[in-house]
């Protein structure tokens, strides 16, 4: 049934342009828009136009039951639960790391004395590629950007004295995942942790990492068959673990517009749905293990839509085309992190706010989880006291504002519910698009995605240039005094106690263990047939290094290079 019937809307739609010829035009004759004197047109961060007005008559093709329906039912445009933070808040989860494991595990446990409900570890450069702190293309990025990973030895310290059978992890590790994730298997396991207890998400995303963030390693065959495998292995032994955590947030980091990062997002989430079923996984067995993760930025109303359509869309891909009938598997569940790259390094306590309206934002979007920036990030590593503002934000929100006490307390809005439907149209549109090119794969080998996003980047950065659209203390408002807030300070002598470590290693563990396991690895990657993730808990076991792990498969698997610079 439609919200609104067709003479209603007529009816409306008539008023409406009485309004505009009468008392609006009267009103503007008195007070112009800005638009009229400054060439300035309305729009969204994204480009999407935004009218004066919205009324009935621009939500008039909204079928309630078939658009909206209620929380925690089918289509959850309004929420995957039905009682949303009535019931529980969202998890509040830092993302967190920087030096070595000791100085990371310090940090995980000031910030759950201080109220955090979950970790996120951040790994250093090249963690995220796969080398050791001691290879010589790692000197100089050692722990700057995260926590140097290398070994099992560095993820039993970085877990030290945290309940791990209490708090959920998540890991933002994508070509190297499934090593780091048997790593963190194996140390859980060592500290009496069974594996089917342990909560947490893999980013696991590598079709991104081809897309925007670019930190791969594999071709795109073989680091496809891995993410396979570790949902495989997930499924069937980690039911708490959510193998693949989607994410749109690098693609919003890289320059994207929102349509896009919704857009790509889900079409690489249906591509691992569709890589799992050629497996021959039932898809009700691994798509409930699927989570997103999306990035939240300055415009307050375009990234609740966002957020309402990936919900409305995931369920009916998963239910109508993918055969899932469970409607677990239909529940787009996500994590949040507010915009890293709306921070500025002038004025930073300006952040403060613009993570406040992110945070909220998300919030009204119904996120499961949520991480927000600190404001110092634009300018360093979060410093202690940027990082409890931060948290402070999230608690307040949470605490303080109200939004929490009422489900999806903008559905209905007529703004909200058409940019809903705007994103919703433009997602089909992209995906047509990449269809008929064959898919994602094919796209990313065309270069489709990462053009679509150069070009929207050059777009942004042409308003703020132009002064179209205003970034307080950037193109306006600027103020050149130096910031007066404290940095962090990493450790000078990490890199050297890092590398002490893993020569240590070197000598103590038993080697011939540590080559056997090895020599498994490689042998399974050349048969291609067999999951790699049992063989891969056995290597941390044996004390292998992530970069002599990263190192056989490599040899077998070879390295990937991006199509527009080869």
């Amino acid at each position: 049934m439609s919200s609104y019937n067709l003479d209603k809307v007529s009816r409306i739609k008539e008023q409406r342009r009485r309004w505009e010829d009468t008392t609006l035009k009267k009103t503007i004759e008195r007070v112009p828009e800005r638009a009229s004197e400054e060439g300035v047109e309305f729009t969204t961060i994204s480009g999407m136009k935004v009218n004066r007005l919205y009324t009935p008559a621009d939500a008039e093709g909204l079928d309630y039951e078939r658009d909206l329906g209620m929380p925690g039912e089918y289509p959850f445009t309004r929420g995957v639960h039905a009682n949303m933070y009535r019931a529980k808040n969202w998890t509040m989860r830092q993302f967190a790391g920087f030096g070595t494991a000791e100085e990371t595990n310090k940090r995980f446990k000031y910030l759950l004395e201080h109220g955090e409900t979950g970790l996120s570890i951040a790994y250093d450069f090249p963690t995220l590629y796969g080398r050791d702190s001691d290879d010589p293309l790692s000197e100089g990025e050692m722990g700057k950007c995260g926590v140097a990973m290398n070994s099992l030895e560095d993820m039993e310290i970085l877990l030290d004295g945290i309940p791990l059978d209490q708090v959920t992890t998540s890991m933002t590790i994508n070509g190297p995942a499934p090593v780091v994730w048997a790593m963190y298997i194996a140390a859980a396991e060592k500290k009496g942790y069974p594996r089917r207890i342990l909560g947490g998400t893999t980013q696991n995303d590598i079709l991104k990492e081809y897309i925007a963030q670019n930190t791969y390693i594999y071709p795109p065959a073989p680091s496809l068959k891995l993410v396979v495998d570790t949902m495989e292995f997930g499924s069937k032994e980690m039911p708490r673990w959510n193998t693949i955590s989607i994410s749109g947030y690098h693609i919003r980091e890289a320059g994207s517009t929102a349509l896009q990062e919704l857009a790509f997002t889900l079409i690489d989430g249906l591509t691992y749905v569709e890589e799992g079923i050629k497996r021959g996984l039932d898809v009700d067995d691994f798509a409930p293990r699927l989570s997103f993760f999306f990035n939240c930025h300055n415009d307050f109303f375009e990234e609740i839509a966002k957020f309402r359509a990936a919900r409305r869309i995931w369920a009916r891909e998963l239910r109508n085309n993918y055969g899932a009938k469970q409607a677990r598997s239909w529940l787009l569940r996500f994590h949040t992190q507010t915009a890293g790259c709306s921070l500025t390094a002038s004025q930073p306590e300006n952040n403060i706010v613009r993570t406040a309206i992110q945070g909220l934002a998300a919030v009204l979007g119904g996120t499961q989880s949520l991480h927000t920036n600190s404001m110092d990030e634009a300018l360093a590593l979060p410093s202690d006291k940027a990082v409890k503002i931060a948290l402070r934000t999230q608690q307040i929100i949470a605490h303080e504002s109200g939004v929490t006490t009422s489900v999806d307390p903008l559905g209905g809005s007529y703004l909200v519910e058409a940019l809903t439907n705007e994103m919703e149209k433009g997602f089909y549109e992209y995906k047509h698009r990449i269809d008929a090119m064959g898919g994602m794969l094919a796209a990313i080998n065309h270069g489709f995605p990462q053009k679509e996003i150069v070009d929207a980047s050059c777009r942004f950065q042409a308003e703020i240039d132009s002064k179209k659209r205003i970034f307080v203390g950037v193109n306006d408002y600027v103020d050149n005094a130096p910031p007066e807030i404290p940095f962090l300070q990493i450790d000078p002598d990490g890199y050297r106690r890092q590398c002490e470590r893993l020569a240590r290693l070197r000598m103590e563990r038993d080697n011939e263990k540590t080559s056997s396991a090895l020599e498994t690895i490689r042998q399974k990657a050349i048969e291609n047939k067999e999951n790699m993730m049992p063989y891969l808990i056995d290597a941390c076991n044996a004390y292998a290094t992530l970069g002599e792990i990263t190192g056989v498969l490599r040899k077998v698997y070879g390295e990937h290079k991006d199509p527009s610079i080869v």
